[in-house]
């Protein structure tokens, strides 16, 4: 994790290495909330400044429009500037929960000249097959 962190230019704390592992280990987007209630001995201010850092850095993808905030999942991004493993991601409207499709990327989309894309993201919402079953 120490040298993801470094190949980004972000310095490697006892926190931000607690944060990006509680991040890289929940395999889906969290809120800010899940990530704070996963690690109780960071208080609030120091994971939202953590977030950040990573989200400066390209270290965290940033999921809106879910219902109950952002959300934030580690990026495997290879470079710095950008981000270059962008997927599409699914939100489930029953559970709640929004689910990554690493092996589906985010289509690339031809826009009118003199814009700049900063950031880009996909999200289907609908119903996952563990609430489909039920």
């Amino acid at each position: 994790m120490e040298k993801i962190l470094a190949e980004h230019g972000v310095k490697a704390t006892a926190n931000r290495l607690m944060i990006a592992r509680a991040l890289a280990d929940a395999h889906r987007p969290l809120t800010m909330t899940e990530l704070e209630d996963m690690l109780e001995t960071i208080d609030k201010s120091n994971v939202f400044r953590t977030l950040q850092v990573f989200r400066e850095a390209h270290l965290v993808h940033t999921l809106e429009d879910t219902g109950d905030g952002v959300r934030y999942e580690f990026c495997h991004s290879h470079a710095e500037g950008q981000d270059d493993d962008l997927h599409v991601h699914f939100y489930c409207e029953t559970c709640h929960k929004t689910f990554c499709f690493k092996d589906i990327s985010v289509p690339a989309i031809d826009i009118p000249d003199g814009y700049i894309v900063e950031s880009s993201s996909m999200l289907l919402r609908g119903i996952c097959p563990d609430c489909v079953g039920k």
